[in-house]
């Protein structure tokens, strides 16, 4: 009897210690909710929709090595060694099985696009170069020499045909999430010779004014789940610090004038921003803060595991920022990058390392702060799951 009771008494207690492991082994996180990405913006967020016949001057060698030669090992158009915050947003905080393809590679192929039963995980029509103020105006002011012809609204219609050819319903629009990366910097870019006669604030209002048309065109179209980028500090580009004054620098040593523009750009962005959630209170519209994101590296670069802030992983030209506009990556002057291109902010001049991306992401996808995007990552997930269902 004494062993039975003490047999018992084991196998309470086994299941007692089993229950208890049960209770406190934490529920696996529920899926993504978001099955199909469309991105739109500039080079930041291009996957291949330019080649070097049709770049940006100056940046014409992106199929070129080293671009690409971190993750990939190749060239894939992508103005990086690496993957960029949108394939991070794919891969990593989605879980999709592949990076977003981009567009003009799915309407080159008409199997790709009109197979309705393949597997699709949607669309990147962002374009190296773009504009958000359409081409005309600048060739109007005779500013269109060597510059990316497509702008925001190009990129809008691009995805009505896509939609058109895959015969998306609307309901499907509505449960996609549009990824709208930084744009409006090739505007002050662009116009940087004219300043003069057009001045930087109309270059501000135009471009602002079609990013918000653009974003209500979105809207209009049945999507209810928006990210949208500010622009980073385009002053703390080894490219605006070559041409900047040597006067004109901010308390990080990068370009003040030029920071102090993308700053008010990204101001009249979120108010902007405010009104279409204000319109459209059924949608969810974040804020993704890159300034915000981009000057918590320069402040503390270490922090962030970068021991080169300002100097070109992949340029020619030594000096303070190792860049010279005329020599640039992939260029037969500069067929090599640096060896640890992870411990570089900037790659090219311009664009940034894999590296930076993937802080930058890790920003925007994985800290519920607030403090980097409005409202959070995982708010906005939240109100998909519920969106959908789920």
């Amino acid at each position: 009897m004494a062993a039975s009771s003490a047999v018992r008494r084991l196998c309470l207690l086994l299941l007692v210690a089993a229950v208890t492991v049960a209770a406190a082994a934490p529920s696996p996180a529920p899926p993504p909710p978001f099955r199909t990405v469309y991105a739109f913006g500039d080079s930041f967020t291009d996957t291949g929709n330019t080649h070097s016949t049709t770049g940006p001057y100056s940046y014409g060698y992106v199929s070129n090595p080293p671009y690409g030669a971190t993750f990939f090992h190749r060239s894939t158009n992508r103005y990086s060694d690496g993957r960029l915050v949108v394939d991070f947003l794919a891969t990593d905080a989605l879980a999709l099985p592949s990076f977003l393809p981009p567009y003009l590679s799915l309407a080159s192929s008409p199997n790709a696009t009109a197979t309705k039963g393949s597997k699709y995980y949607g669309a990147n029509f962002a374009v190296a170069g773009a504009t958000a103020i359409e081409h005309d105006f600048f060739a109007k002011n005779n500013l269109s020499i060597d510059i990316t012809p497509q702008s925001i609204m190009t990129e809008l219609g691009w995805f009505d045909a896509h939609l058109k050819a895959r015969g998306v319903k609307k309901e499907e629009i509505g449960e996609a999430l549009y990824w709208v990366g930084e744009i409006g910097a090739n505007d002050y870019a662009y116009s940087f010779m004219a300043a003069d006669s057009i001045p930087p604030e109309r270059i501000r209002t135009m471009a602002v004014d079609r990013v918000t048309t653009f974003l209500e065109g979105l809207l209009k179209r049945g999507a209810k789940y928006v990210v949208v980028q500010g622009l980073p500090l385009t002053g703390c580009l080894p490219l605006a610090m070559t041409l900047a004054r040597p006067e004109d620098r901010d308390n990080l040593s990068c370009v003040a004038s030029v920071n102090k523009q993308s700053m008010d750009h990204n101001r009249h962005l979120q108010a902007g921003i405010h009104r279409l959630r204000q319109a459209h209170p059924g949608a969810a519209i974040a804020y993704a803060d890159y300034y915000a994101a981009h000057l918590a590296v320069m402040r503390s670069p270490a922090r962030y595991g970068f021991a080169e802030p300002f100097k070109t992983c992949c340029g020619s030209g030594g000096g303070a920022y190792n860049f010279e506009i005329f020599s640039t990556c992939g260029s037969p002057e500069v067929p090599a990058a640096c060896a640890h291109p992870a411990r570089y902010v900037n790659w090219d001049g311009v664009h940034m390392t894999e590296a930076m991306y993937k802080v930058v992401a890790g920003m925007f996808f994985h800290d519920a702060s607030g403090a980097f995007i409005r409202p959070s990552f995982a708010s906005l997930l939240a109100a998909a799951r519920k969106g959908h269902g789920m």
